[in-house]
């Protein structure tokens, strides 16, 4: 059976360790050969460096037209570039942490300049400047600092409190600014988590009031409020007031925090959702229909792993709300031991690469969706990796059941 890779160790160390291993080596050559050897090392180094760089340039090019361009158009160029180029670098480097940063980084700043435009916007309609300070907050994937080159809107707005005149501006607002991100190319939920939603907006009393609601279940819709708040648990800050996003989104903590059933709640859903293993460890596909013989990947692996992850997180109050650190800081914490923890960044590389590569081909025509994979096209390695990666979040859901004592 094929071992299992094990994620790179910090930069420092993996230097280091590939200095001993070049020492060593070295040690069994003679002058010459040492010598090509590590003139071979120094071009090899030098291109990777100009190839980086080069990346690099365009990007920061792209980055500082952000600022300056005054029109939905431009920006969704812009937008359409820094995907291109994301994508280029992914399939050379394959690194998914590189793509997360890139991608979440160049949308941070088309949302803000977004809302600047759409803030003008709205002044020349006649609505004035905005009322009071208000903050665009991200969930989901974006709020975990996980953009990849598919994504749709997960924002809320909160905004001071005020009377209702400040209410009707930020509704004509939000509704505003959802049009304008999606001319942008930010594609509108599906599940409708945008601030036009009265649901995803609201001043700080409004929130409060909301959340108060929800973890004492006073709305009819459990499992609807149950996964408001597991989306709200991802929130980060995106543009606008710094300190009221902050003040939220640790409000948001607060309230988990407080109602153990609240986390007992997404515990349990965590527990119970798919993943895609049968009987035997075999990998799971699908029995019929149009995805016959196919995996989904992100329904039946990459999901699972963050759900259950974030629940442990949530439960010891973690600031973190990416995946990979919450699990350098859930073992840290003990609750995760070293090989689980190394186990299961290994299968978020593993599943989130298979994700990455799959919307590449649906971007470049050649799928009709982006989410299922076959496995016959994998290699032996290939299979036994992703099969590991099931594996590892089975054992996780395990860990889930016995903390929160779930039947």
């Amino acid at each position: 059976m094929p071992q299992r890779r094990t994620v790179p160790s910090p930069p420092r160390a993996f230097v280091e360790q590939f200095q001993r291993q070049v020492t060593d080596f070295l040690s069994r050559l003679d002058r010459p050969e040492s010598s090509q050897l590590l003139a071979a090392l120094k071009v090899h180094t030098e291109q990777e460096m100009a190839a980086i760089a080069a990346f690099e340039g365009r990007r920061a090019t792209y980055l500082e037209a952000i600022a300056t361009t005054s029109d939905y158009p431009g920006l969704r160029r812009l937008e359409e570039a820094l995907a291109t180029l994301e994508a280029e670098r992914f399939l050379l480097y394959r690194s998914v942490p590189g793509l997360h940063h890139g991608c979440t980084e160049y949308r941070d700043r088309l949302a803000a300049r977004t809302l600047q435009l759409v803030e003008d916007e709205v002044a020349v309609l006649g609505l004035g400047p905005a009322p009071c300070r208000y903050a665009l907050v991200s969930m989901g994937s974006d709020g975990r600092g996980e953009q990849t080159l598919i994504t749709d809107q997960d924002y809320l707005i909160v905004h001071e409190d005020g009377n209702a005149v400040v209410d009707d501006y930020f509704r004509r607002f939000s509704e505003l600014l959802v049009e304008r991100l999606a001319a942008v190319g930010f594609k509108k939920c599906t599940g409708d988590i945008m601030p036009s939603n009265p649901t995803w907006r609201g001043s700080i009393s409004q929130w409060r009031q909301r959340l108060n609601a929800i973890v004492r279940y006073e709305f009819d819709e459990y499992a609807k409020n149950l996964m408001d708040l597991i989306v709200l648990s991802d929130a980060r800050y995106v543009a606008g007031d710094r300190t009221l996003a902050e003040n939220q989104i640790e409000s948001i903590r607060e309230f988990e925090q407080g109602y153990f059933q609240v986390i007992w709640g997404m515990a349990k859903a965590a527990a119970e959702m798919k993943v895609g293993l049968r009987s035997f460890g075999r990998i799971w596909t699908d029995p019929k229909g149009e995805y016959k013989g196919l995996f989904n990947v992100k329904l039946l692996g990459w999901a699972p792993l963050v759900m259950n992850v974030r629940i442990l997180a949530v439960n010891l109050g973690l600031a973190a709300t990416s995946t990979l650190q919450r699990l350098e800081l859930l073992e840290e914490r003990k609750s995760l031991s070293p090989g689980s923890a190394a186990a299961l960044r290994e299968a978020y590389h593993v599943l989130t690469r298979h994700r990455i590569l799959l919307q590449i081909r649906y971007l470049k025509g050649e799928q009709t969706e982006s989410y299922h994979l076959d496995p016959k096209n994998l290699s032996k390695d290939e299979r036994e990796e992703l099969r590991q990666a099931l594996v590892s979040i089975e054992e996780l859901q395990t860990v889930i059941r016995t903390n929160f004592s779930i039947l």
